[in-house]
């Protein structure tokens, strides 16, 4: 049974978001390739992180309505979409980047929820 297995980030939109990344990185002394960065846990052999990544207005977060969405990291996509399709949940999308899968819904409320297993660093 596939299962969350983490938070993989928040990301909401700010007006600046170099700003923003730059008041993380001074202020409360956290910072990353892509916006503040969290270090948590050895899994697969690398070093995943959780993410708090701030982003220009770009549709992204759409059809989300709450103004930001939650990334969760998943041990298996491709089940996890498959449950959710099964408790008759719309998956919005589900893709393959050949690093990570990504698969993206809905909660009650309107946040859109980002489904993330990663399968290689980034690069």
């Amino acid at each position: 049974m596939a299962k969350v297995t983490g938070l993989g980030g928040v990301f909401y939109v700010v007006k600046d978001p170099d700003a923003t990344r730059a008041w993380y990185r001074d202020v409360l002394g956290i910072g990353g390739e892509y916006g503040p960065q969290l270090e948590w846990s050895e899994e697969t052999g690398d070093k995943p992180y959780s993410l708090i990544s701030h982003f220009k207005d770009d549709g992204y977060i759409k059809p989300g309505t709450g103004g930001f969405m939650v990334n969760l990291r998943v041990d298996d996509c491709d089940a996890m979409v498959e449950q959710l399709k099964a408790k008759g949940v719309e998956v919005l999308g589900h893709v393959d980047e050949g690093y990570a899968k990504f698969a993206w819904i809905l909660d009650p409320d309107g946040v859109k929820i980002e489904l993330w297993e990663q399968l290689a660093a980034p690069e």
